[in-house]
């Protein structure tokens, strides 16, 4: 997936590919700018149309996203893929009460009357633990704090019952106690409503919370995926090892931090090669040649575990790098 304009064409997602089971949850890790959030975009095909050239195939629940039109694809959001976004109070319309854009979301894609989506928007704001949801119901998105308004966001992804349901960095913006609060809801309400989730974050806790498997991104490509635990304890790319030297997560305090070094490549001029060679402890001279094919490693969990490294072998054992 690309973005060009008259300056530059920024090349934002390459080669993504994976599949997600009813039920299943895929976190996808990386830091900012390293494609996450458009993945998810992609996906629903959220993108500006005229600056965005997207190729490949993307299947959700039987239809073909790429060949569908404008109708088609606003039919689709809501019954079938749902998005929660980063920031629910651009997401939410100002204008229009809570209760008024559940009930118009119901209605837009259900043959049921006003009254009817009303009664199940009651139920939602009570799914996702609103209280006084009757009250709130005729609040505006102004008049709710930062939590209750994701819950609200929540409430309206799932109001159509969708088969998958996109998170985009939906804790990013709250405090650490509503963070776990909504990551709790989230994770029992997709087990309760047998849903796939794509979950799209920058901090591994929340990752691991959350996910049954991993993909780890960076400059647009998925280097490192496989079982959360398993990725966990033995990652199999530098740039995995390095995100969880930068993390506080599940770390002693007063351990030091082991940053990684520089920043990220220009999406506009990727390098040939490894484009997380530059930043790379492990780096040897044939990472600048070619980009390195997505391999697979040992097969120990339910998922396989897969690395875009030339020596994986090597991670976590700096002192024996050779070139």
């Amino acid at each position: 997936m690309r973005f060009v304009s008259r300056e530059a064409t920024v090349h934002a997602v390459n080669g993504v590919s994976f599949t997600l089971a009813r039920g299943e949850v895929l976190g996808i890790l990386g830091e900012s700018g390293s494609g996450k959030s458009v993945t998810l975009r992609a996906l629903m095909r959220l993108l500006p149309p005229g600056k965005t050239r997207l190729s490949g195939h993307v299947e959700i629940a039987g239809h073909d996203i790429m060949a569908m039109d404008g109708d088609s694809l606003a039919r689709l959001r809501g019954p079938t893929v749902a998005m929660i976004f980063q920031e629910p109070m651009t997401a939410l319309d100002p204008v229009f009460t809570i209760g008024q854009q559940i009930v118009e979301t119901i209605v837009q894609h259900e043959n049921v009357s006003r009254a009817e989506a009303a009664r199940r928007a009651l139920e939602l704001l009570d799914l996702v633990q609103i209280p006084s949801a009757k009250r709130r119901f005729d609040a505006y998105p102004h008049q709710l704090s930062g939590g209750l308004r994701q819950r609200a966001m929540i409430a309206i992804a799932l109001s159509c019952r969708p088969a998958l349901l996109l998170a985009d960095e939906p804790t990013t913006a709250l405090d650490a106690t509503v963070q776990i609060q909504v990551l709790l809801l989230l994770r029992t309400l997709q087990q309760e409503l047998g849903m796939a989730m794509i979950f799209v974050t920058h901090d591994l806790g929340v990752a691991v919370e959350v996910s049954h498997k991993i993909a780890v991104m960076y400059a647009g490509r998925f280097v490192e995926s496989g079982p959360v635990a398993e990725v966990v304890r033995r990652p199999r790319h530098p740039y995995t090892e390095g995100l969880m030297g930068s993390t506080v997560h599940d770390v002693p305090k007063g351990t030091r931090l082991n940053p990684i070094p520089g920043s990220p490549p220009n999406l506009a001029a990727l390098p040939p090669g490894c484009s997380f060679a530059p930043r790379c402890p492990y780096v040897v001279h044939r990472c600048g040649e070619s980009l390195p094919e997505l391999r697979e490693m040992e097969h120990r969990g339910p998922y396989p575990h897969s690395t875009r490294c030339i020596q994986p072998e090597k991670i976590g054992h700096r002192g024996t790098v050779t070139a």
